[in-house]
């Protein structure tokens, strides 16, 4: 489709003519802005709609806790493995976070390609799936799913609206995926920083200011549902200079650390132990996912309870200085039920998960650190662990400092993300999200390539196969050391 204006409007006044015939005045950029403005505001009703069904999927899990806590050991195992072969087909789109899918579709302009992971069949399964998966405890979040489906929101009103070029295509996707995660935290600032940093890797002035509208639209959408309210509470809490600054340190080494190991966990490889776990998943993925499921239950019950679901209530109680039982152990056994619920490859995201972990280990810290605020350290534990898993330190700062509506631990939690992504470079030298972006490009680009050798055999090179375990996704899982291409924005 061609983006050329039209003539401008005539008038009588050669100043006038030149004012109507601005660019800003232009039915193609109005088109554009209202279909863009119309998008915000479903995609902030459809992030409302999730978040309530998720609090009520979680609740009726609650209620069947009620009446034993054996009874996850037989409905997760059995749920997990229905959701694995639900997706294992036409639906395989809808599983994991739906983060990576969305950095894929802005970087893959191929229509087909976009429609096999944006189609509203997947939004809408997406969401189903999640709130199935959180209905037996499954220990996952609901924000990367709510960017999958703003994505794929958008991509299909751009469409609706005649929006074919595929480079348009790629800001509307863009547009939903950053309205999606600001309306599932109320975090617009979050947002606008989220689509700069992880999903585009760039920053377009051109587009800077739809986008920043985009995600104004759906925020005061969000505002006036829901109200002005902030994620974890306020928390008044703040980091004096000296000696409590060690807490910086900590933070960040340790849960940096950790995050990156996580990611490196459900990241997979090609060698050692997590390769065995990689091909043991390929060979049976139903009863693969049964086992994580048995093995969510089998923490849930050596927990108390507290590891299933999104971690949103443990997160907060650490935050606003209230009790967790059991507390001290709390980080860990989360981190792990995070893991085998992303092994199991359902859908659901990282992010809530991922700030529960994360202030269950700065709880941790501020034992060793009796000089410093215990909440403030939580803070600087939830951020920095955030950072280590994502890879996105100034998201995580700006998440973090939203969540709580603290402003005057400004400077430490920015120090401690940038700090916790050094030391999880260790484990993940690429971002968990553009590692699993990069494996469907790269899986893309190899089909793309078979493809075409079939259309014209070359009897001199022959097909290559890959082997080795895959993702959640059922991407080839490739070691960042045998990585040739970083994937670029």
């Amino acid at each position: 489709m061609s983006s050329q204006s039209p003539a401008p409007p005539q008038a009588s006044n050669p100043r006038l003519r030149a004012v109507l015939g601005h660019e800003f005045f232009a039915p193609y950029q109005w088109k554009r802005r209202i279909a863009l403005w119309s998008g915000a505001v479903l995609v902030a009703l459809s992030a409302i709609l999730f978040a309530k069904a998720s609090d009520w999927s979680y609740a009726l899990f609650q209620k069947m806790l009620a009446h034993g806590i054996w009874i996850p050991l037989i409905i997760t195992p059995i749920v997990f493995g229905l959701l694995s072969w639900v997706t294992s087909g036409r639906l395989r789109a809808a599983r994991g976070s739906g983060i990576p899918q969305v950095i894929a579709t802005i970087h893959i302009e191929d229509t087909s390609f976009r429609a096999r992971m944006l189609a509203m069949p997947i939004a809408v399964s997406k969401m189903v799936l999640t709130l199935l998966a959180l209905m037996v405890g499954a220990s996952i979040g609901r924000e990367g799913p709510t960017v999958h489906v703003g994505a794929g929101v958008m991509h299909w009103l751009g469409r609706r609206f005649g929006f074919t070029d595929p480079k348009a295509l790629s800001r509307f996707i863009l547009a939903g995926g950053a309205a999606g995660i600001a309306a599932a935290f109320n975090t617009p600032l979050a947002g606008v920083v989220f689509a700069i940093e992880e999903l585009a890797g760039t920053f377009e002035h051109r587009f800077s200011g739809l986008l920043l509208t985009a995600v104004f639209v759906g925020g005061v959408v969000s505002l006036g549902i829901t109200g002005n309210y902030t994620y974890f509470g306020t928390v008044q809490a703040s980091l004096p200079l000296g000696h409590a600054w060690l807490a910086v340190l900590e933070c960040g080494i340790v849960c940096g650390l950790l995050g990156g190991l996580f990611a490196r966990l459900i990241l997979l490889s090609r060698s050692g132990p997590l390769a065995a776990i990689g091909r043991l998943r390929d060979r049976n993925p139903v009863l693969f996912a049964v086992g994580c499921g048995l093995a969510l239950a089998v923490l849930g019950v050596l927990s108390n309870n507290t590891v299933y679901g999104t971690g949103y209530a443990q997160a907060r109680a650490f935050v606003q200085e209230s009790p967790v039982t059991p507390g001290h152990s709390f980080g860990i056994v989360k981190l792990l039920a995070n893991v085998v619920s992303y092994w199991a490859g359902i859908p659901g995201g990282i992010f809530s998960p991922a700030l529960a972990v994360g202030a269950g280990l700065g709880h941790n810290i501020a034992q060793f650190l009796p000089r410093a605020p215990e909440a403030a350290v939580v803070l600087l534990g939830m951020s920095a662990y955030l950072s280590g898993v994502t890879g996105a330190p100034l998201t995580s700062a700006v998440i973090a400092m939203e969540l709580t509506n603290n402003q005057d631990m400004v400077i430490p939690i920015m120090a401690v993300c940038l700090l916790a992504r050094a030391a999880a470079s260790i484990f993940s030298p690429t971002p968990v999200y553009k590692d699993f972006a990069e494996r469907m490009i790269q899986d893309f680009e190899r089909q793309q390539a078979l493809h075409a050798a079939e259309e014209k055999p070359d009897p001199a090179s022959p097909p290559s196969e890959h082997a080795g375990p895959t993702s959640a996704y059922g991407e080839p899982a490739i070691d960042a050391e045998s990585r040739k291409d970083e994937l670029k924005p």
